[in-house]
């Protein structure tokens, strides 16, 4: 089965701009549309998954830390 596409075809589309443009000020390096968008592809199934899960860690952090707030404040509340 085939990982689904973190990024829409927007995005997708912006990242390979920019990918292109870094490349041509940064490197000097010119790349077609084509090997950017493939570029962007690779990068987004081979590295974006650990981003994206780490998002996710970051995001339990915050919630259990919320939620531990919360069960002091109602603690706290207790008569």
């Amino acid at each position: 089965m085939a990982n689904k596409p973190l990024l829409s075809p927007e995005q997708r589309d912006e990242a390979a701009h920019k990918i292109r443009e870094w490349l041509q000020s940064e490197q000097d390096v010119e790349l077609g549309r084509l090997p950017a968008e493939m570029l962007v592809e690779f990068i987004e199934q081979q590295v974006g998954r650990h981003y994206y899960n780490q998002g996710l860690r970051d995001a339990e952090t915050l919630i259990r830390a919320k939620v531990e707030d919360i069960s002091d404040g109602l603690y706290g509340m207790e008569r």
